[in-house]
This record gives structure tokens, sequence and C-alpha cells, in this order.
């Protein structure tokens, strides 16, 4: 998948643009979509997700993926805010379903907690996407050593980043091996052979990771991975205005329902 996202990065139709634009306007979209009515948070998902898909041209398939397992982990941890165990308050349960000696129920109160808290997530997280697949990772870094963010987080950053790559490339060669070798069949030899991977996994990927080391130090590392320098680029006048006046647009908005 980290493939697959950095592929479409480097083809958006959004990359040139200035990196530090769209990380302030991904930011401050960020705090109207943390703040703003829940009506507004569901606009501000639909327009990132335009900006992304018919501006930046990411393919919908790798959108829809990637949001739909980041919504998958929010989804599953709904059912601790939407069910309650116990006896329901006279009035107050939208549903009730009777367990072997333990009722369980869900309220009105824990739908709308449930609601709130899905249509946040998904703006917040829309905004996080479009930054994601609009602005290259080390045009990330140069907008984050701009604003002066430590030296040591960058390369640490930088470093994981890679070791991302590290562990899906020795993922994959694993998956396919097992493949070819026919794997097992039933549910425990998968078990087990899952866990097997996983600790082979976590070897094959150090080694790796201690060869990268190797190489850095082979090349001259001398404790600070530089990067390139910063350089501003212009932002076309179409989208400055429409960023602008969505903006507004959603300010008034919010400021409508609140005075109504």
């Amino acid at each position: 998948m980290i493939r697959r996202i950095d592929a479409c990065v480097s083809m958006n139709a959004l990359r040139p643009l200035s990196p530090m634009w769209k990380s302030l306007f991904a930011g401050l979209m960020f705090v109207l979509a943390s703040t703003l009515h829940p009506v507004l948070q569901a606009v501000i998902t639909v327009w990132m997700m335009v900006w992304c898909t018919v501006y930046a041209r990411i393919p919908l398939r790798a959108y829809g993926l990637l949001s739909g397992t980041a919504l998958l982990f929010c989804v599953l941890g709904m059912p601790a805010l939407l069910l309650e165990f116990g006896h329901p308050a006279g009035g107050q349960a939208a549903g009730l379903f009777q367990l072997p000696d333990l009722p369980l129920y869900i309220t009105a109160d824990g739908l709308q907690r449930t609601g709130l808290l899905l249509a946040r997530v998904a703006a917040c997280m829309s905004c996080f996407l479009f930054l994601i697949f609009t602005t290259p990772f080390h045009e990330l870094l140069q907008v984050l050593r701009r604003l002066l963010m430590p030296q040591i987080v960058l390369e640490l950053m930088l470093i994981m980043y890679r070791f991302l790559f590290l562990l899906g490339d020795t993922a994959e060669g694993m998956l396919l091996a097992r493949t070819l070798r026919g794997g097992k069949r039933g549910f425990r030899d998968r078990l087990r052979e899952t866990a097997a991977m996983a600790g082979a996994l976590f070897a094959g990927t150090m080694r790796r990771y201690y060869g990268l080391s190797q190489g850095l130090t082979a090349r001259g590392f001398t404790g600070e991975i530089m990067l390139p320098p910063y350089v501003p680029r212009p932002v076309p006048l179409k989208y400055s205005l429409q960023a602008y006046a969505g903006i507004v647009l959603l300010l008034f908005a919010q400021w409508w329902i609140v005075s109504h």
C-alpha cells in the first residue's frame, strides 16, 4: 500500500503547487473540521475528496481504499460508545437486545454521540488524506524544517519512512514464497505459519535495515542527513480563490447555524 500511495503522490496534478500552501490549507481545514457543525464536517469530507480525486486526479479506488481502511478502525471502536450494558432508563432506549442474564441496549444519546464522532473523524481524516496524496514526503520534511522542526525529528521521520518500504518489500517476498510453496491449508497450520512469518519478517527487516545503516556509513554519513533546500512555488489563482471562498462559506454557514 505504501508504494501505491507513493506512486499516486508522484503523479498527482497538484504536485507543482507550493507545499507550504498545501500544508497550511490542510491545517486550517483540519481546525475547521474539528470545530464546525456535523453537517459542515460532512461538507468538508466531500470537498476534500473532490480536491484529491478531481483536482489532484488521484484514482478513486486508491482514495477509497485508504480512507475506508482508516474508517474501519474507527468503526471497530464504535461499539464501546454505542452499546451499553444493564437496564435502560424508561424511554431512553433506542433498541433493546436481550442476552442471557445480560441486557444490552442502545440509547439515543449513544447514537448521537457515535454519529458526531464519526463525522468529525471522517472530516479530519479527509484533511490528512489531502496532504498525503498531494505532497511528497520529502517536501513535507522541507516544510517542517522551514517551520523550525528539530533536525533529529526530521531524520527519524525519514528513516522510519524508509523502514516502511523495507518492511513492505520483505513481507511481499515472504508472502510470495509462501504462495509458491503451497502454504498450509488447515486453520491451525495457517496460524502457526503466520506466527513464524511474523518473527521471520522482523528478523529479515532488521537485517535489511542494518544494511541500510552500513550503506549510510560507507557513503560518509556524519550524523546529519542533509535535506534539499525549500524552494517556494506559486499557487494558481483559481486554486487560491476556490480555497479561500470555501473557507469563507464554511465560516458563514457555521455562523448562520449557530445564530439560528
